[in-house]
């Protein structure tokens, strides 16, 4: 018998879907999803599990944020996508936010590869990775980049060059429930 999704896994993991869709599509996370999704996370733990699962929200809410933030004040990628995972830790806390964190990231590593293996992008991966490099040098100075990725996503060769994080993140808690069902199962 299969066991049930719980009701936290069940609303990210429908969110990251439909996320992924538009990351893929057109490069955007958008805040009609985020934002209620933010919220109603930190009001389901907060009714369900009271102070205590208020305050794991908002904690996760602020891993999810902090894991992805310097990525996007140096250019890495986009506000939806930090918004989305400040999102998914407030519906799972610190704990399972990690863990989608990690599989995601490794998700984009492996789309990243790929991208630069397929297209042979190599030498101009390893200047965009010193730019970043500059970049957090001087983050103090010039924050956010906004600019350079809304020209990034309006380039012809964007499915080239870009990593839709969001989808990956959808990819990795895929594969993190998946191994989770894969353990319970005899």
């Amino acid at each position: 018998m299969v066991a049930a999704v719980p009701v936290p896994i069940a609303v990210v993991l429908v969110a990251a879907l439909i996320a992924a869709v538009t990351d893929v599509w057109r490069f955007r996370v958008h805040n009609l999803l985020t934002l209620p999704l933010l919220v109603s996370g930190f009001i389901y733990q907060g009714v369900t599990q009271g102070a205590a699962g208020l305050a794991g929200s908002l904690v996760g809410s602020l891993f999810g944020f902090g894991a992805l933030v310097v990525l996007y004040l140096i250019g890495g990628m986009g506000a939806g996508d930090v918004k989305f995972m400040a999102a998914i830790g407030a519906w799972l806390g610190v704990p399972l936010t990690l863990y989608v964190f990690l599989a995601g990231s490794l998700a984009a590593g492996c789309y990243s590869v790929g991208l630069i293996l397929i297209y042979g992008r190599a030498r101009e991966v390893w200047v965009s990775l010193r730019l970043a490099g500059y970049r957090l040098m001087i983050i103090g100075r010039h924050l956010g980049s906004d600019d350079q990725l809304v020209t990034e996503v309006h380039r012809p060769d964007r499915r080239r060059r870009l990593v839709p994080f969001t989808a990956m993140v959808a990819i990795g808690l895929v594969a993190m429930l998946v191994l989770a069902w894969m353990a319970q199962t005899p």
